[in-house]
C-alpha cells in the first residue's frame, strides 16, 4: 500500500466545525442567554473557534466581543456533537465552559451588530426560547455544574429525537 501525500490524506478527512459557549448564571441560578439577530432562537454567549484558537480562548474572545465581558473561563462542563442541518453542511462540536456567576446584567454591553438582546432565564423560561437539543444541553450543563461532572451529548437537529 502506498501512503498518500499529507495534503491528500488531510483533504480526504471528515471536516468538523468547533464552537464554544459560556455558561453563566446570576444570583437566582438563572442562565445567561443571548438572542442573535441571525437566529430565530436564544443560546449561550459564544461562537465559532477561529483558526489558531483553542475553544477556551474562543469562549473568552466571544464574551468580550458580544457582551464586553472579561471573566475567567472555567472548567469544561461538556461537549455536544451536533450533526449538519439547515444551512450548516458540517457537524459542529460545541464546548460549553463554566464561566461562573454575575450578580446581574447591568455590566453587559450588547454587541448590537450580532445580538438583539440578552438576559437571565430559568430552565422553564428557556424552554420557550430554545430548540429541544439546546434544552438538553442546558439540563446537562446544570447537572454537570451541580455534580462537578461533565457531559457528552450527541445529536441535535429538528429531526433528532432523544
Amino acid at each position: 500500500m502506498v501512503a498518500l501525500p499529507p495534503e491528500e490524506f488531510y483533504a480526504g478527512l471528515n471536516k468538523t466545525l468547533a464552537g464554544a459557549g459560556a455558561f453563566i448564571t446570576d444570583a437566582q441560578d438563572r442562565v445567561l442567554l443571548v438572542k442573535p439577530n441571525y437566529r430565530d432562537h436564544w443560546l449561550w454567549p459564544g461562537g465559532h473557534v477561529d483558526e489558531g484558537e483553542t475553544p477556551d480562548q474562543a469562549c473568552a474572545r466571544e464574551l468580550a466581543e458580544e457582551l464586553g465581558l472579561t471573566v475567567p473561563v472555567g472548567r469544561l462542563l461538556g461537549v455536544h456533537w451536533v450533526p449538519p442541518f439547515g444551512d450548516r453542511p458540517l457537524p459542529l462540536v460545541h464546548f460549553l465552559f463554566d464561566c461562573g456567576h454575575l450578580p446581574d446584567a447591568d455590566r453587559l454591553v450588547l454587541q448590537e451588530e450580532e445580538l438583539d438582546a440578552c438576559g437571565f432565564f430559568d430552565p422553564t423560561e428557556a424552554r420557550a426560547l430554545m430548540p429541544a437539543y439546546l434544552i438538553r444541553r442546558l439540563h446537562a450543563a446544570l447537572e454537570a455544574r451541580h455534580r462537578s461532572t461533565s457531559f457528552y451529548l450527541t445529536g441535535g437537529s429538528p429531526a433528532f429525537t432523544p
